[in-house]
């Protein structure tokens, strides 16, 4: 029978770029993943309207209202006296509707940890409306391009990849894709992922409340760790063992009729 594998990422296929960006993708056979590319290509094309699909959330039409849904959600938990957290790696942090909502929930008693790269219009740590909100942002040899999100979703976690930065261009005027990550392994490597980049005491600066941002300096005897060298370094361990793997599988030998 036919089975249709499809390749989901937060970047694009640059021969150029993917020497230098850091990203992540997903790659799976489950078939309402297979159906919903389907339907989207099919939208790209102009045969059909992107309508709500099984798994992936698209942009402009749905990515920006269930990203408000989400974190209103974990506000909701937050007043309910619930554990609520959102730690999301996004390039920028633009859009106002996803800002005040960021703020609301901050207020509600949200634990909001944020990794953003570059522009944030977001103010953290203001006593009355982001004090519970961090933002963080790593600066080293390779641009950091993926756009990851969790959120603790009572203890459940709804954890997402996607192609779109949290502004109003990304959201509202571009096709763009969300996608869900529901396998406990991957989710639990994906929020390794996250929480790597909070631990960065090499590369990492804090945007401070008047917008300035401060270089984070370790703490004496605390141990350096910069991220990228420690994904990277993880990257040709994994290399190595399968290339070692690869060596010590045999393969009989059938002579030629």
């Amino acid at each position: 029978h036919l089975r249709r594998y499809v390749h989901l990422g937060t970047g694009n296929y640059n021969e150029t770029t993917s020497r230098l960006y850091t990203d992540l993708s997903y790659l799976t056979c489950k078939p309402e993943y297979g159906n919903d590319a389907s339907l989207f290509f099919n939208a790209v094309t102009g045969r059909s309207k992107l309508l709500r699909f099984q798994r992936l959330v698209p942009a402009p039409t749905a990515m920006k209202p269930a990203l408000l849904d989400l974190i209103a959600g974990e506000a909701e938990r937050a007043k309910q006296g619930l554990t609520a957290r959102i730690v999301a790696k996004v390039n920028s942090l633009q859009d106002p509707e996803l800002i005040l909502a960021l703020y609301k929930a901050s207020q509600a008693g949200v634990e909001i940890r944020l990794n953003v790269r570059g522009i944030c219009c977001l103010k953290p740590g203001d006593p009355k409306y982001s004090k519970n909100i961090e933002v963080i942002s790593v600066i080293d040899r390779f641009l950091e391009h993926a756009r990851l999100f969790h959120f603790h979703h009572g203890g459940s976690g709804e954890v997402y990849i996607a192609s779109a930065d949290w502004m109003t261009r990304n959201l509202e005027k571009r096709i763009e894709l969300m996608i869900p990550i529901e396998e406990p392994a991957l989710k639990r490597r994906l929020i390794r992922i996250l929480e790597a980049f909070f631990q960065d005491n090499t590369q990492a600066s804090r945007l401070l409340p008047d917008g300035s941002s401060q270089r984070l300096v370790r703490a004496k005897g605390q141990k350096a760790f910069r991220v990228q060298e420690h994904f990277h370094q993880q990257a040709r361990k994994a290399a190595k063992a399968r290339e070692h793997e690869r060596a010590m599988t045999f393969e009989p030998h059938v002579p030629a009729e």
